[in-house]
Parts: structure tokens; sequence; C-alpha cells
């Protein structure tokens, strides 16, 4: 068991703890899932808040064999603390260093003529491995139709003078609707074919996320991208990360600080701006907006308090008012704001109902400053 948390910041008391063998339970089900595809787990963002490095570990351990992150800089990190397997990354800016990328063996996603320049223009002493991206619909970078050949021209003129090489073809779903999908995995096929019809020879094709690894075996190909699915988060509306056989990893929780009687009229809080209507028992509860609890939705979310499920009255930065009514409570006592739905927890996925947002955001918003605290 072991604990981490950003130098320079400290929480009061809140802390997020990560159930490592529940991850790989998930990661398991999931590469099983995609088999014969290999799984490429998405690791960005810090792994959704969950923290990269161990992450991607457990991830390792429990089958994926290539891990993805969004900046050459993640993926260097994750060199530095000697993990060997292949590794993507593809948000690039002009001052993304591929000449270290190159030299650190970190594939790029490429879906512009300027990346490609400015990776022979670099100086790496090898050639960097690329995949290049077609823009299938959802518009998150990527090439167009009309642009795609040329990007695919360039890149091979590029590999004949040892600068890199050609190894894959990918892209996004919008992951709209099933319609929308077939639409994209058409598009994503036809710009394969004008690739190899060029002289591109592609080692991987990787298209689908955790949305269609999970229900488009068709977009499968190569790779699978799992992202929050390992998580325990649905990317579906109409079923949650539960149904799916998945769990939650991540349960965030603090202490109570104190329980209080307070009359009708009592106030709290700056400026007194909120007032009790009626008289009410209260407990202090060491976590707030400033640790990553949703604003939005503390006015409809419910935390487990004493074993029981209770309203949030009020949110401060690092502070929650909750209603213990007649609860058996006191100082020290744990109170889960999000965590399992096996152990009957409120869920990130609930969270993110109560946000009007995604269980993706619930999880990613939970802040440095609270500790990760990592079991099994």
């Amino acid at each position: 068991m072991t604990s981490t948390v950003e130098p320079g910041t400290v929480s009061i008391g809140a802390v997020a703890t990560v159930d490592l063998a529940a991850f790989r339970r998930n990661v398991e089900l999931l590469v099983a899932t995609a088999a014969p595809a290999e799984v490429m787990l998405a690791v960005k963002a810090n792994a959704y808040g969950h923290g990269m490095l161990p992450m991607s570990l457990a991830a390792l351990e429990a089958g994926a064999t290539a891990l993805a992150v969004l900046e050459v800089s993640a993926g260097l990190e994750l060199r530095a603390a000697g993990i060997g397997v292949p590794l993507f990354a593809w948000l690039h800016g002009r001052d993304t260093d591929f000449k270290a990328a190159a030299e650190s063996t970190i594939d790029v996603g490429v879906s512009a003529v300027w990346q490609l320049e400015a990776i022979a223009e670099s100086g790496a002493r090898v050639p960097a491995r690329v995949h290049l991206k077609i823009d299938t619909g959802l518009s998150r970078n990527g090439a167009s139709a009309q642009d795609w050949p040329e990007l695919v021209s360039t890149a091979l003129h590029l590999e004949s003078q040892g600068f890199l090489e050609v190894y894959g073809a990918w892209s996004h779903l919008a992951d709209a609707s099933t319609a929308d999908d077939e639409i994209a995995l058409a598009k994503f096929t036809i710009a394969v074919e004008v690739a190899e019809s060029l002289g591109a020879k592609f080692e991987k094709l990787h298209l689908a996320a955790s949305s269609a690894g999970l229900r488009m075996p068709r977009a499968r190909f190569d790779y699978v991208r799992f992202g929050i699915a390992a998580f325990g988060i649905s990317p579906f509306d109409d079923v949650d990360g539960r149904g799916l056989g998945l769990e939650a990893p991540m349960t965030l929780s603090a202490p109570v600080i104190a329980v209080s009687p307070l009359d009708a009229g009592h106030g709290w809080f700056g400026g007194l701006e909120y007032n009790l209507a009626e008289p009410a028992r209260l407990a202090l509860v060491a976590v707030g907006f400033g640790d990553g609890v949703q604003s939005p939705a503390a006015d409809r979310a419910e935390v487990l308090l004493g074993g029981e499920r209770r309203r949030i009255v009020s949110l401060g930065v690092d502070r929650m008012l909750v209603d213990a009514d007649d609860l058996e409570v006191a100082a020290g006592d744990s109170v889960v704001v999000f965590g399992s739905a096996e152990r009957g927890e409120p869920t990130a996925e609930e969270w993110a109902a109560h946000a009007d947002s995604i269980g993706d955001e619930i999880v990613s918003s939970v802040a440095p400053r609270v500790p990760r605290l990592y079991i099994n």
C-alpha cells in the first residue's frame, strides 16, 4: 500500500483510494473482449486522475501491450520510469520534442504536413515511427480526405530519406451513434486503401476506443485504445460501468471534522450566505470543490455517511456540510463522495449525471493535492 501526493501540496483530509486489483480486472476483461486485437491502454490526463505510472504498470500486468498518452512529454516520463512497451503520443504543438520522441522510441500520431517536416528537421539520430491520422468525422485533428494523399505522399518521401518510418494509420470515432460510427469506419477503410495505393505499408491500424472496442468488433483492427472503460466508467448512455462488468477503481473519501446540532436560522460559511430553515444536525466534512468535487452536482448528489446516503447541504472550497440527522456519526468517521456501486456508494457516473457531465470529468477533476492511496 502506497500513497503519493504532488510536492508542495497538502490535502487536509480527502483521499483518493485506487484499487489496482479492480483496475487489473477491468483491463483483463477488455483484453479478452478485444482479442485478437491488442489493447493500447490510454493513460492520458494522468490516467484520468488515477496516476499515470501506477496505472500504466497495472495495465501491463493485466495484459495491455501498449500505452497511449497525449503528449510526448508524458511518454518521456514513462520511459524514464523504465517502461519499455510501445508508447503512442498524438497531441503536438510547435514545441513538441520530436527528436526526443524518436530517440526514446515513442510513436507519434501525425495529422499534418508541418508535423512531418518538424520530425525531419528535429535532428534525431534514428527514424521516428509515425502513425498517420485521417479525420473520419470527429474533427479532433486528423487530415481531411482532401489533404490525406499529400500527408501520405510526404510521409513516404521522408521515409525514403531515412527521417521516419510510416508504421500505422489511425483515427478517432465520434461515438455519436452506431450509424455515424459505421460511416466513419467506411471513411477509415477508404483512407487506408488510398494510402496503400500510394505505396504505404502499415504495420498497425487502430480506430476503436472504449465505445467501439466494446460494441463494434469490425472497428478493432490491430489495436483498441481502451480509455475510460478501464477505469470503470461506461462510454454508453444506456448502461453504466457495473452493467458492463466493470468496477470503479477510485474511491474519493474524507473524514468528518465535526458534527453539530444547529438551530433554525443558523448561518454558516462566508457571509452567512446559507441559513437553516429548521433545526438540523450537520456533519462538517474535509472535502470541497478545491479537491475536485463538482459544484454543479452538489445540490442533487449524495454522499455515503454512516452507511447511509445523505444529501449535501452546502459545498465550500475545502469543506462540505452533510445532513447527519439522527445518524450515529462522530469526528473521524469516513464519508465517501464517490466510489463503488458494489458497496452501495455513490458513483462517479451518478455525480456526472447530476452535473450534466460525463464520468471521465468527475474522476479526472480530483485535484492533485488529494493523495492517491494505492491498494492491492
